[in-house]
């Protein structure tokens, strides 16, 4: 993974951990909200309750009675009422009174007539003259059974002669913050993603005011082809491609400007550390000629080492030219349909003119076209069977030391590369297609440019594939004891493939 990517993922997941926190104190928060407000009704509705009750007392004697039938004919009535998504029929209060010593003398419920309630919070501090609420549950290992309960004094000539506590079952207002949490989560995604994309987008127009309509326009071009009578036709297959090229490319380009200062410091680095060997050669071999008297024959070796540095560096400045103007590279403008069998067979006839000791075969099972540009697909192809060529020696037996084959797997169009070399080491499997990673050739100590891969790579992306390059067996033994067929590495290019 790129340091642009990483930049990029970063800042998502700081945006996702701050949106996160602020769900979690939202949600956190909820809970006690509607607790505090369902009881602050209850406090009116208490307070109410005793008033009615002080009515009725007479020599500090709590109407018992009186206050039965209340709730008798509250229980008993019946009624309907819809608020919003919650349908109520019933009354759901309870209720309890107690003496001046705390003994309940009414009970809602009939369940607990004549206990010593004194030691309560809501009934020994109301008795007290302060506030008194607490919350309980009925069944003690069920959490959804609590009850909130708030007490009211009853008063009779100035003095405290009982309390009456009003109760409500937690779940009946638990409903509302269940949905409410819901609602929260659900929008605080929405609206966070929503958000994210909206950045995403004004980073894009921001960073390319000009051109997207006609980026668009030119992909979406694309999906225009010629069938063999020369009718134009209309493909949404292609056309679905070119727009996911496109919103693939736009991404990259946010990530690049997200990034874009570590993006060209990479680079700048990459370059000078390739360069920094070469000149060091030119310099020292430029310094030793300029000794006095030294031999013609010394001169001429320095003089090719000089020439041959300078031709790695302007091979390093080429490629990297290349690689830079592929990348920048948002989508392919002119497709057109690519037969791979014609283009293997002509790349499979140069590389075995190149390397005539080698055994280099050709395996096409199926006959396969794809969409793209033929001169960087014919690059690409290239690129793989010549890393192949560097990295194997000749079996000498006839058999075959590289094998090209043209598979079809799916949708795919499959090129594989297998060679019988030394295979890619351990520590190099995940680096194969960083920008100028390169291995020491069998043999010698010399090396390539390190930006074959990191243009085949490219290139295959441009063309809605991938690449791959693998050992065909990793071991830890050492080569010459693995049986030579089952050494060596595996290229595979995959690429969308069309219909016959």
């Amino acid at each position: 993974m790129s340091r642009r990517t990483r930049i990029l993922l970063a800042l998502i997941a700081v945006y996702a951990i701050g949106m996160a926190a602020l769900l979690y104190q939202l949600l956190a928060d909820l809970d006690p909200r509607y607790r505090e407000s369902a009881e602050e009704g209850l406090i009116e509705t208490a307070q109410l309750m005793a008033t009615v009750i002080e009515q009725d007392v007479e020599y500090g004697a709590l109407p018992t009675d009186r206050i039965g039938g209340i709730f008798r004919d509250l229980y008993a009535r019946r009624f309907s009422a819809q608020i919003y998504n919650l349908h109520k029929t019933r009354v759901e209060l309870r209720a309890y009174v107690t003496n001046r010593h705390g003994q309940v003398v009414y009970d809602s419920t009939g369940r607990d007539l004549g206990k010593d309630y004194s030691g309560w919070h809501d009934v020994r501090n109301t008795l007290r003259g302060e506030y008194g609420a607490r919350t309980t549950r009925d069944v003690a290992a069920d959490k959804h059974s609590s009850v909130m309960y708030v007490g009211a004094p009853i008063r009779w000539n100035g003095e405290i002669v009982g309390v009456v506590t009003l109760g409500k079952p937690v779940q009946s207002f638990g409903q509302f913050v269940s949905a409410a949490r819901g609602n929260i989560i659900s929008v605080g995604i929405v609206s966070a993603l929503s958000a994210l994309a909206l950045a995403l987008v004004l980073s894009f127009w921001l960073i390319r005011p000009l051109g997207i309509t006609s980026d668009l326009l030119a992909s979406l071009r694309t999906a225009w082809w010629h069938d063999e009578q020369g009718r134009r036709r209309f493909s949404p297959r292609r056309a679905w491609r070119a727009l996911r090229a496109q919103a693939r490319a736009a991404g990259q380009e946010v990530r690049d400007a997200i990034a874009g200062r570590n993006y060209v410091q990479d680079y700048v680095q990459q370059l000078t550390h390739e360069l920094k060997s070469p000149i060091s050669a030119v310099r020292g071999a430029a310094e030793l000629m300029q000794e006095p008297g030294m031999p013609p024959d010394q001169q001429q070796k320095f003089a090719a080492n000089i020439a041959r540095e300078s031709h790695r560096m302007q091979e390093v400045v080429d490629r990297m030219m290349e690689l830079t103007a592929l990348e920048s590279r948002r989508m392919l403008q002119d497709q057109q349909r690519v037969e791979l069998a014609p283009v293997l067979h002509e790349l499979v006839a140069g590389a075995r003119a190149r390397a005539p000791r080698l055994q280099i075969v050709l395996q096409i099972q199926d006959e396969l076209a794809v969409e793209g540009d033929a001169f960087l697909l014919r690059r690409a192809i290239g690129n793989l069977l010549d890393n192949a060529v560097e990295f194997s020696t000749p079996a000498g037996d006839g058999s075959a030391d590289i094998a090209l084959t043209l598979a079809r797997d799916g949708r795919m169009a499959c090129i594989t590369v297998r060679d019988h070399g030394p295979g890619v080491p351990p520590y190099a499997e995940g680096k194969v297609f960083d920008k100028f990673f390169s291995l020491a050739r069998p043999g010698s100590p010399k090396r390539s440019t390190g930006l074959g891969l990191s243009f085949v790579q490219e290139i295959a992306t441009l063309h809605q594939g991938s690449v791959s390059l693998r050992n065909v067996q990793p071991g830890g033994e050492p080569v010459a004891v693995v049986e030579r067929a089952t050494r060596g590495a595996r290229a595979v290019l995959r690429l969308p493939a069309l219909k016959a």
